[in-house]
């Protein structure tokens, strides 16, 4: 369990660095037609799985009864997990407009893990 908490220690830095880039990325994308393309979305579907992975380790740590952490840092986790499919669910709705629907929901998922990791600090 020591590495896997030290493995979720620092894959929340990789999770929320890469849904920031590519959310940047996505809304440039939505203004810039040019530069869509299926690079952005293969990019975009790996930083989501990243933030999942890290809430699924999050899970197996707290079951584990060996890691303690503070009600926001888990409410945090749970909000990002329902954020993905939420974003999933509504990509139809949104054509024409999903790179800024994605945009947003990448720099959306940055700002959760940015809360998350300050709430293990206090």
């Amino acid at each position: 369990m020591e590495y896997l908490q030290e493995f979720h220690g620092w894959w929340g830095y990789v999770a929320i660095t890469a849904n920031g880039i590519l959310g940047v990325a996505a809304l440039v994308a939505w203004r810039a037609p040019k530069i869509r393309g299926q690079w952005l979305w293969i990019s975009i579907i790996g930083a989501e799985v990243a933030m999942l992975i890290q809430v699924l380790v999050g899970v197996v740590l707290v079951a584990s009864g060996d890691y303690r952490v503070a009600r926001f840092h888990m409410f945090y986790g749970f909000i990002a997990f329902l954020t993905v499919g939420l974003a999933y669910q509504y990509r139809n709705q949104m054509r024409g407009r999903r790179e800024m629907l994605y945009g947003l929901v990448g720099l959306f998922l940055m700002g959760l893990g940015i809360r998350a990791i300050l709430q293990v600090g206090s």
